[in-house]
């Protein structure tokens, strides 16, 4: 039996950009303490140098082309291209206790509730987000260009019960960058931000809308 937290989870903002490598030993290390007993609950953001990851899905087809350094990230999903401009989101929860509707050991509405989590901020932010049978992530519909595209990302892991990995928010990244990958296998859609769909927010506005929207969908 695990102690039961005093309340919901420590937040973490990176002051600077975290080498993709870095992170995982962190997150790995963390969730140790956490399984046993001796850290809590964390939701670690931050962001990465430009960096292609490939999850437990990814094929030898999903990369275009190396532009920038290549990891087998250990979570689920394909592709992923991560860096500057784009707020990554590391959650690291115990799934043997409830966290608000999210009952313990339902990894299934855990994965629901991320996705509930990025479309309540990015409706903070102004933006309309929404799920797609059969398509991970967040996607939004670009009336201007006629186009559906992807603004977040997720891909998980668990461990013994305690999650990492979590989600990416494209607020302004280098778009172009993800040319060199098929992101998260789908190639009949492309990716898009906040930035271009004409909301200019910074960094900090989206941080804030994640944190507001924690709670409504966790319950702490």
């Amino acid at each position: 039996m695990r102690p039961a937290p005093a309340s919901g989870p420590e937040w973490a903002v990176a002051d600077r950009p975290v080498p993709y490598a870095e992170a995982l030993a962190a997150m790995e290390a963390r969730v140790a303490a956490i399984r046993n007993g001796r850290a809590g609950e964390l939701v670690w953001l931050v962001e990465h140098p430009p960096t292609y990851t490939a999850g437990t899905s990814a094929t030898a087809e999903g990369l275009r082309e190396a532009r920038f350094p290549v990891f087998r990230a250990g979570r689920g999903g394909q592709w992923t291209y991560h860096g500057p401009g784009q707020r990554t989101g590391y959650v690291m929860l115990d799934l043997t206790r409830p966290h608000g509707p999210i009952r313990p050991r339902d990894v299934r509405a855990y994965v629901h509730g991320l996705e509930e989590w990025l479309i309540r901020a990015l409706d903070r932010l102004g933006v309309r987000g929404e799920r797609r049978e059969g398509r991970i992530g967040i996607w939004v519909v670009d009336r201007a260009r006629g186009t559906e595209d992807k603004i977040a990302a997720l891909g998980v892991r668990v461990t013994r019960w305690v999650t990492w990995h979590g989600v990416a928010l494209n607020v302004d990244p280098d778009l172009s960058h993800f040319e060199g990958i098929v992101p998260c296998g789908i190639r009949t859609h492309g990716v898009t931000s906040l930035h271009r769909l004409g909301i200019p927010a910074t960094m900090e506005e989206a941080d804030s809308a994640l944190m507001a929207a924690w709670p409504e969908v966790f319950g702490s």
